[in-house]
């Protein structure tokens, strides 16, 4: 039996995710909330699996879905911005609880660079620095132990600054926008394509049991950057309130660069 990995959140990153693994010899089960995506997944050569998670509940064959599986990617996004009040931290204990009784010996949680706070010094970033004490950042921070602290698997936490591809770019949901803030805060973003590369870098080279940040270089000012891509796209560009002071942050990826020899494709 080949190596077989299990991917939950068969979505934007997830989908195209499942296809270069497919590339490179992996077989792939994928996890959708959609029917009508169940065939798209099919045609990719994806085993699809139909599965929603909730605090209450999983519903789906989600012991089929990890069954065989070595390796589980857990791509499911949040959503606590727009809905605070759900419970991610139990939602993540249901699916725990699975995982623990599967053949999976290796996670990859995705997660965020918004556990770390903004601030007016920008500064710089690294897997030591502290985490933000926001409601949203400690129910992301709780899930993150959960899973390295389990002893059933090993797990490498991939902390992703804000992702984008060409089909899904911030300026376009800035462009033409006024009185934007923070216009000299540093840019923190990593392309798709990145994420695919660095997914795929750490389970060639087994990167197990470790914490990385991930977001490209270098990190222009979001004035600079953002009027520069709506320019290129011919669009109009955003308005910002240059005269108030910013808030922001500069993450650092060295130790993903170094761990994994990694050299980004797609810069800023």
């Amino acid at each position: 039996m080949s190596y077989q990995i299990c991917i939950i959140g068969c979505g934007w990153l997830g989908f195209p995710l499942a296809k270069t693994l497919i590339e490179n010899g992996y077989d792939i089960n994928g996890t959708t909330t959609s029917k009508n995506k169940i065939e798209v997944l099919k045609d990719a050569n994806i085993n699809p699996f139909l599965i929603h998670f909730s605090s209450e509940r999983i519903l789906g064959d989600i012991t089929s879905c990890l069954l065989h599986c070595k390796t589980l990617i857990i791509n499911i996004p949040p959503g606590l911005a727009k809905h605070p009040e759900h419970n991610y931290v139990q939602k993540m204990k249901n699916l725990i609880s699975h995982i623990e009784i599967s053949s999976i010996k290796n996670v990859i949680y995705i997660g965020s660079t918004s556990v770390y706070d903004d601030n007016e010094n920008f500064p710089i970033i690294t897997e030591d620095s502290p985490t933000s004490n926001s409601k949203n950042a400690l129910q992301l921070l709780k899930v993150e132990a959960l899973f390295r602290n389990n002893k059933n698997f090993k797990t490498t936490i991939l902390r992703f600054s804000g992702l984008y591809g060409e089909d899904r770019h911030p300026a376009k949901f800035l462009s033409g926008r006024k009185q934007l803030k923070n216009a000299n805060a540093p840019v923190n973003l990593i392309h798709q394509n990145d994420c695919i590369a660095i997914l795929l870098a750490i389970i060639k080279q087994n990167i197990w049991n470790t914490l990385l940040n991930a977001s490209t270089v270098p990190h222009p000012t979001k004035n600079e950057y953002y009027n520069s891509v709506c320019n290129r796209l011919e669009i109009p560009i955003p308005g910002f309130e240059k005269n108030e002071k910013s808030k922001g942050k500069i993450i650092n990826s060295e130790k993903l660069v170094c761990l994994l020899n990694y050299k980004f494709k797609v810069k800023l």
